[in-house]
C-alpha cells in the first residue's frame, strides 16, 4: 500500500486566519468564542458562537477580499468562502503548482461540510415564502451545495483528478482526510486537497441546535467560559464556523520534488454506533472500535500513542462516553496519555472540526507542545487523566490520534506520525 504524507495545511477558525496565528493563540490558551452581534439573538436560548474574526490580515483576522473577490462571493455561501481560503493556504504551503496535464489529472480535491449553505438556504426560503421568487439568485443552488468547495478548488487550479465530497455531520473533516488518503493509497491520485468547512452560525442554525437542546445556554454573559469539556458545569457545545484543509501526497511523489513533510497519516478507522440519531451509544462501542481500527491500520499499540485530540464537545453525555471509550481502548496506557479538547478554545466547527483538529494534532507533534483544555475548573467524576488543563505543555509526541464523532452515530479516528 502506498504511503501518504501531509505537505500543506490551511486554517480559518475563530482564533484567526492562518496556521501561525491559530497555533500562537491556541497554545497561549486564548478563546475564540464570543457574543453574537451580527444578527438578532434576543429570542434564542444560546447567544454565543465561535465566529471567524473579520478584519485586517496583518492582525491575523479574515479579510475576505484577499481570498475571494466580491463578484465571486455572490455565487457562494460563507462555508465555501472559508473552504476556499483554507484550501488556498494549504496549496500555497505545499508549493504544489503542477502545469503538466498528467500531474493535473493526478491531483484531486475532497472537501466536505456537515450542513453546507444553511444561511443561503434560510435567506432563499424567506424570499420564496414571501412571494419574491424573482429576487432569488440564480446561484442559489450552487451557492449552497456541499460539494462546491471541491468544485471551485478544482476549477481554480485545474485539478482534474478525483473531485469528491463527504457529508458525515461532525465527522466530515476527519472522514474527508481519511478517504482522500485512501484514494492516494489505491493509486487513484498522487495528490489530494482534503478537509472540511462550515458556516452554520446563523439564526436558523442556532435555533435548530437550541431546539435539540445541544447548545450551551448558561454562559451567554461569559462566552469564553462556555466550552468546557469534562467539566462538571458543562451544558452543551458552542457552535462555530471556519475551515481546515490539508494537502495529502504520496510519499515518493513528495520526496521527489523535495516537499516539506509535516507528518505521515498511518491510521484511519471508521465505525457506526447503530444506536441513535444524535446520542452516542452509552457503551462507547462505536468509538472503541473506531480507535482500534485506526491503531490496527497503523500497526501501533496503545503504548505508542502520546496525545489524543479528543472529540470533546462539552456535552454532558458525550464527554463521559468518549472518556470511558478511551480508557477501555488504551487500558493501562491511558495513564500515560495527554488528551485535550481544542473545542474548548474554538467551539465546535461541525463538519470542519475533524480537519481543524487533525491539523492541531499534527502541529502538536511537530512542535512538541500539547494544546490545553480550557475551562476545566471542576473535572467531572472519573476525569482523572492528563487533560492538559488551562495551559499547554511541552511533551515529545511520537504519534497522535484525533477523534471525530457525528450525528447518526458516524465515527472517524485518524493517526499521524512523524515521517520515519
Amino acid at each position: 500500500m502506498r504511503r501518504v504524507v501531509v505537505t500543506g495545511i490551511g486554517l480559518v477558525t475563530p482564533l484567526g486566519c492562518g496556521v501561525g496565528i491559530n497555533w500562537e493563540r491556541l497554545t497561549n490558551a486564548e478563546s475564540g468564542v464570543s457574543a453574537i452581534q451580527s444578527f438578532d439573538v434576543s429570542d434564542l436560548p444560546s447567544k454565543i458562537a465561535g465566529q471567524v474574526p473579520l478584519g485586517s490580515s496583518a492582525e491575523g483576522k479574515f479579510d475576505v477580499d484577499e481570498w475571494v473577490p466580491a463578484k465571486d462571493r455572490r455565487r457562494m455561501d460563507s462555508f465555501i468562502v472559508f473552504g476556499l481560503a483554507a484550501a488556498k493556504q494549504a496549496i500555497a504551503d505545499s508549493e504544489w503548482s503542477p502545469k503538466e496535464e498528467e500531474s493535473l489529472w493526478r491531483t484531486g480535491v475532497l472537501v466536505g461540510s456537515g450542513i453546507g449553505g444553511l444561511p443561503e438556504i434560510a435567506r432563499g426560503s424567506v424570499l420564496v415564502e414571501n412571494g419574491n421568487v424573482r429576487r432569488l439568485s440564480p446561484f442559489f443552488i450552487p451557492a449552497s451545495l456541499i460539494n462546491m468547495i471541491s468544485g471551485h478548488v478544482s476549477i481554480m487550479y485545474g485539478f482534474r483528478g478525483p473531485n469528491h465530497s463527504v457529508v458525515t455531520a461532525c465527522s466530515t473533516g476527519a472522514h474527508a482526510i481519511g478517504d482522500a488518503a485512501r484514494i492516494i493509497m489505491w493509486d487513484d491520485a498522487d495528490v489530494m486537497v482534503a478537509g472540511g468547512a462550515e458556516a452554520a452560525v446563523c439564526r436558523t442554525g442556532i435555533a435548530g441546535f437550541s431546539q435539540a437542546r445541544a447548545l450551551s445556554t448558561h454562559f451567554n454573559d461569559t462566552p469564553e467560559k462556555a466550552s468546557r469539556p469534562w467539566d462538571r458545569d458543562r451544558d452543551g457545545f458552542v457552535i462555530s464556523e471556519g475551515a481546515g484543509v490539508v494537502v495529502l501526497e504520496e510519499l515518493e511523489h513528495a520526496k521527489k520534488r523535495g516537499a516539506k513533510i509535516y507528518a505521515e497519516i498511518v491510521g484511519y478507522g471508521m465505525s457506526g454506533d447503530a444506536h441513535h440519531i444524535t446520542a452516542p451509544a452509552p457503551s462507547g462501542d462505536g468509538a472503541i472500535r473506531c480507535m482500534r481500527a485506526a491503531m490496527n491500520r497503523a500497526g501501533l499499540g496503545p503504548d505508542d500513542i502520546d496525545y489524543i485530540n479528543a472529540h470533546g464537545t462539552s456535552t454532558p453525555a458525550g464527554d463521559e462516553i468518549e472518556l470511558a471509550s478511551v480508557k477501555k481502548t488504551f487500558g493501562n496506557a491511558a495513564s500515560s496519555l495527554s488528551i485535550s479538547s481544542t473545542k474548548s478554545a474554538i467551539g465546535h466547527l461541525l463538519g470542519a472540526a475533524g480537519a481543524v483538529e487533525a491539523i492541531y494534532a499534527i502541529l502538536a507533534m511537530n512542535h512538541g507542545v500539547v494544546p490545553p483544555t480550557l475551562n476545566l475548573d471542576n473535572p467531572a467524576d472519573g476525569c482523572d487523566l492528563d487533560f492538559v488543563a488551562h495551559e499547554s505543555k511541552e511533551r515529545k509526541v511520537r504519534a497522535v490520534l484525533s477523534n471525530s464523532f457525528g450525528f447518526g452515530g458516524t465515527n472517524a479516528s485518524l493517526i499521524f506520525k512523524p515521517l520515519a
